[in-house]
């Protein structure tokens, strides 16, 4: 395998659903849960909060790794859901999720993903973001109700996960698909194009 190819990349993120998308690039990679505060403040752009937090998880990351002499690259990422000006994390609960899914249906929504790659032999950091218009169809009480009642929405950014029983009720997307998943890989491949390594040649 090309060196290049085989340098270490560590993901940021316990998040299964990052886990799938990166394996599916065929680069050897291994996780690393960030731990980061994930907190901003009130009046920050959704580019600004998913580009810092994307940063900030990564970061968090490099220090852990102070004592450990390897190389490789770092990659954090963050997802957020905005409709209104409204920013939606995660849920807190079956209520809040279906409060979210209320102000959800119906009607488009933007889904922001920011990505953050460190490269630690050189201590550079590329950081960007991507944005998808998603669609959601028009949803009952009783369908907002069985959807939450699923558990799927527990962990997902805006309580729905467009990879899984979610795609019921998603009309229609504009954009990248993966970056509603919550990892860009057309973004994520030329980042780490920059840093030296590319997903497609370097084999």
């Amino acid at each position: 395998m090309n060196e290049k190819r085989n340098r270490r990349i560590i993901l940021a993120s316990t998040s299964p659903r990052r886990q799938e998308l990166i394996a599916s690039l065929r680069i050897p990679f291994e996780i690393m849960p960030s731990e980061a505060d994930e907190d901003t403040p009130q009046g920050w752009s959704p580019e600004r909060i998913v580009e810092s937090l994307a940063l900030r998880k990564a970061e968090a990351v490099l220090r852990k790794l102070t004592d450990d002499p390897g190389d490789g690259i770092i990659v954090g990422s963050d997802t957020i859901v905005v409709v209104d000006g409204h920013v939606l994390g995660k849920p807190e609960d079956q209520t809040d999720a279906a409060r979210m899914l209320s102000m959800l249906q119906g009607r488009a929504h933007f889904v922001y993903t920011g990505v953050a790659c460190i490269d630690r032999s050189s201590g550079r950091a590329k950081v960007s973001h991507r944005v998808t218009t998603v669609k959601m169809k028009s949803l009952s009480d009783d369908a907002i109700a069985a959807y939450v009642k699923s558990g799927e929405p527990a962990d997902k950014a805006g309580s729905y996960a467009i990879q899984g029983l979610g795609a019921t009720i998603v009309e229609g997307i504009e954009g990248d698909y993966f970056n509603v998943v919550g990892l860009p890989l057309s973004l994520l491949s030329d980042m780490l194009s920059e840093m030296g390594m590319d997903v497609l040649t370097d084999s």
